[in-house]
């Protein structure tokens, strides 16, 4: 079975992340099969909306640790389709929607800050372990979370990587609305629908007048240059250590390049 699924019903195109035995942990093909929904999202015209949502007990735990730790010793992919896929999803000119439930870590929890409709089920909880990986942010986070909720709360989501629960995400701004576990699918389509019956047209030059596309592409462009470097860093290398051993890592004993 593959690891994204895509289905399109009613002018809705949902895109399914389905490797729930490695908590939808996101690899590079994976990565690539997203980006390809998306492009086809843009280039027909029978799709009005896009939603995201992921098959098991959690959203995602964010990027594949393994392909990091390839990275990390320069042995990673030719091409990084993640970059192709937060490209095309900065870019989407439909509605992007998501429905989350269960622990949403890294990109995960950053790839919401783009979608325009986000639901999460009442257990979800939003994680953002950059720091504790030895990473920064991604996907634009460092310019649009602050602007969502504050520096001091951003700050914090980041520096602690502790969980924010549904409820406290929904009071931030991050989701539109938290619903039960068993009616977060339900509810998903139903406003996918009410959203696909609008005029395309005039959605999508709202979405457009609502968001600085430019500046997020810098913004993730100097994120990249900068994670890209970290993740080759000392401090990077034993936060990878420690996660394959099941330690806590020691940074007090690492320089910071």
């Amino acid at each position: 079975m593959s690891e994204v699924t895509t289905e399109l019903s009613g002018g809705i195109l949902t895109i399914t992340i389905s490797r729930p035995d490695k908590k939808n942990a996101l690899t590079n093909a994976m990565y690539g099969a997203l980006a390809d929904a998306l492009e086809r999202a843009e280039a027909e015209a029978g799709i009005r909306v896009v939603v995201f949502q992921a098959d098991g007990e959690i959203f995602s735990a964010g990027n594949d640790l393994g392909d990091f730790t390839k990275q990390s010793t320069g042995d990673g992919p030719a091409v990084r389709h993640v970059e192709r896929f937060l490209n095309n999803l900065v870019k989407a000119g439909k509605p992007v929607m998501a429905a989350v439930q269960g622990k949403a870590v890294g990109v995960g929890t950053t790839m919401l800050l783009h979608c325009d409709y986000v639901l999460l089920a009442e257990d979800a909880q939003l994680i953002a372990p950059f720091i504790n990986l030895a990473l920064v942010p991604e996907a634009g986070s460092s310019l649009l979370m602050p602007l969502r909720i504050g520096h001091v709360r951003a700050f914090e989501m980041f520096a602690l990587g502790e969980p924010v629960s549904a409820q406290d995400a929904h009071a931030w701004g991050i989701a539109n609305k938290v619903v039960s576990r068993d009616t977060l699918r339900m509810e998903v389509q139903r406003i996918a629908t009410l959203i696909a019956e609008k005029p395309a047209g005039a959605v999508a030059l709202a979405k457009g007048l609502m968001r600085n596309t430019e500046a997020v592409l810098a913004q993730m462009e100097q994120e990249s240059g900068i994670f890209s470097a970290q993740l080759r860093s000392a401090e990077a290398k034993e936060a990878f250590r420690a996660f394959a051993e099941k330690r806590k890592p020691d940074f007090t004993s690492v320089g910071n390049n």
